[in-house]
């Protein structure tokens, strides 16, 4: 998998924290979920962490879906 790449965050003076990805509002943060984010792009892979937060990152379950007899007519 490739690493996530394109996602940037503003702090806000009034402890808002917006996560952007390729210039586009992709999360919202405020109050301790902020603070809660700050810390976790502070000790790790910024990059990864937003994707995270943002929910745009792989599950690890999209061969089990691909094979699954629903989805066999959408290829």
């Amino acid at each position: 998998m490739p690493p996530a790449t394109g996602f940037s965050y503003e702090r806000h003076p009034d402890g808002t924290v917006v996560i952007t990805h390729r210039g586009r509002t992709a999360a919202t943060l405020r109050g301790s979920r902020a603070d809660k984010f700050l810390t976790q792009v502070a000790s790790g892979d910024a990059q990864l962490v937003m994707a995270r937060w943002t929910g745009a990152y792989k599950f690890g379950n999209e061969r089990t879906a691909r094979n699954h007899p629903r989805n066999q007519g959408r290829r």
